[in-house]
């Protein structure tokens, strides 16, 4: 009698039991990360490929010195700015379709900026840019989290399209002196044309859709909220960063970009279904996670221009010298990423985030000792080495911890949140350093005088790294002993 009790029973346990996740990689997610990361890889380089190129393009298509900026603005605006609201319809109409159509988009204007004969086309050219940014960034990151299961593996592929997003954004700064010294600005837009075309052929074949078992609606007073509020934060920085901070433009943004995000806090307390629930806001690791990914992309990135400003103005290096240095800086992210998963699985989150800011921290203080001569790239280069890999540890903690302890209909929504919170930070941390060193050098434009700024500007970013610290040692401590109890 209990022979047959027991048959039941053990057949109910067995078929309970979940069937395992896979802990290496297969061959199909190997293609499947490849094919991640090269998109992705790919939109990191757009971020920075034009900077060095800039005056060429100016002489080229006849852009006044005024208007330069707005090759770079219009693409940081369009691609911060629209971010979430592309992260909500990947839920609503499929990441997969997103993300094949953003790239397609990305092609497209990729040519048509190569191809440009005016100003205007050019720019238009760029907001294209920004908006598939804006759209296949959170679209990949979500396919990635979806595709591979929370744990070791998620943890590795995190790491790794991590490391490569820091270096796409140094490997621009290098490729686009290459491209335009060698053949022309042009290339710094044609070199996306072949990669989204392989890219097109190789996903749809590979990658499955992906989107939460019920659509949910759009909320449009709250993407309408958060997007035109991001729009006017980030044009208010590129502003402040020209002008300084106290400028009536560069002011009135802000007051105006913040004076939305407030209202869409409040619409998302209204709505039946919002766009960002505010139970997600108020997760410790969603809403501090986010913070620290901010400081760790405004920090990295906006060194990449106080130190292009030291090496160009200061030494004088040529724009190709001082894009090629900083492949140091490219190398050492990448052994931060490929290092950062095997840290949090050997320790945790929380000691990748810890141990990833203080070594940044020291590392960004070292290179306050650079002087007016060349001799100071014998500290620059290993100080931006380590301080490259202790960024890729945050990086690749807050990637882990914004998007982990989440079901998979919500995993668009928090990739959409890291991927804004990177995007934000990689376009505000130029004119928030920018701002600094203007008013340290109180307009003078002098060597010493930029030297003076930079290191200024330096000793904030510093600081910056070890609020970063603070926070994530503070806030995010309960939430590590709790997943460890």
């Amino acid at each position: 009698m209990s022979t047959t009790r027991s048959a039941p029973r053990k057949s109910a346990r067995a078929a309970a039991v979940p069937e395992p996740e896979p802990q290496r990689l297969t061959g199909r997610l190997k293609v499947i990360l490849a094919v991640l990361l090269v998109a992705q890889f790919m939109l990191a380089v757009d971020f920075s490929i034009l900077n060095v190129a800039l005056p060429a393009i100016g002489d080229g298509l006849g852009f006044s010195l005024s208007d330069l900026q707005w090759i770079a603005t219009a693409f940081a605006l369009s691609a911060a700015g629209f971010t979430l609201f592309f992260g909500r319809i990947g839920d609503l109409v499929g990441r997969k379709k997103i993300f094949l159509g953003g790239l397609a988009v990305l092609g497209l204007s990729s040519l048509t900026g190569g191809l440009a004969t005016t100003p205007a086309i050019l720019i238009a050219a760029r907001v294209a840019q920004g908006l598939a940014t804006a759209a296949v960034t959170p679209a990949g990151l979500s396919l990635l989290t979806t595709a591979f299961p929370e744990g070791p593996l998620r943890q590795k592929a995190l790491g790794l399209n991590g490391a490569l997003m820091s270096a796409g954004f140094t490997t621009g700064a290098i490729l686009g002196g290459i491209l335009t010294d060698l053949l022309s600005w042009r290339w710094s837009f044609f070199i996306n044309v072949p990669v989204a075309i392989a890219v097109l052929l190789i996903a749809p074949a590979v990658i499955k859709e992906s989107r939460p078992e019920r659509r949910p609606r759009l909320d449009l007073p709250g993407a309408l909220s958060v997007t035109v509020g991001l729009l006017g934060i980030v044009y208010g920085l590129t502003q402040a960063g020209e002008h300084g901070f106290g400028h009536p433009t560069a002011l009135g943004s802000l007051l105006v970009g913040a004076a939305l995000l407030v209202a869409f806090w409040f619409i998302e307390g209204k709505v039946a279904e919002p766009l960002v629930p505010l139970r997600i806001l108020k997760r410790p690791a969603v809403a501090w996670g986010n913070v620290l990914g901010l400081l760790a992309f405004v920090t990295e990135t906006s060194l990449v221009y106080l130190l292009t400003l030291y090496m160009q103005e200061s030494l004088g290096f040529s724009p190709l010298t001082a894009g090629i240095s900083f492949g140091v800086l490219g190398l050492g992210t990448v052994v931060g990423g490929m290092l950062a998963s095997r840290v949090i699985i050997r320790t945790s989150t929380l000691t990748a985030l810890v141990a990833g800011g203080l070594i940044q921290a020291a590392f960004t203080g070292i290179m306050l000792l650079i002087g007016p001569d060349t001799a100071s790239m014998w500290l620059l280069l290993p100080a931006t080495f380590f301080g490259g890999i202790g960024n890729m540890l945050v990086i690749v903690g807050f990637m882990v911890t914004a998007t982990s302890g989440l079901p998979d209909a919500e995993q668009g929504l928090a990739t959409g949140l890291a991927t804004m919170s990177q995007q934000i930070g990689i376009t505000m941390g130029t004119p928030v350093m920018s701002a600094v060193v203007t008013a340290a050098t109180a307009g003078a434009v002098t060597a010493g005088a930029i030297l003076h700024g930079v290191t200024t500007a330096i000793a904030v970013n510093a600081a910056l790294v070890l609020v970063g610290v603070l926070i994530a040692a503070v806030f995010l401590r309960n939430r590590e002993q709790a997943a460890h109890s």
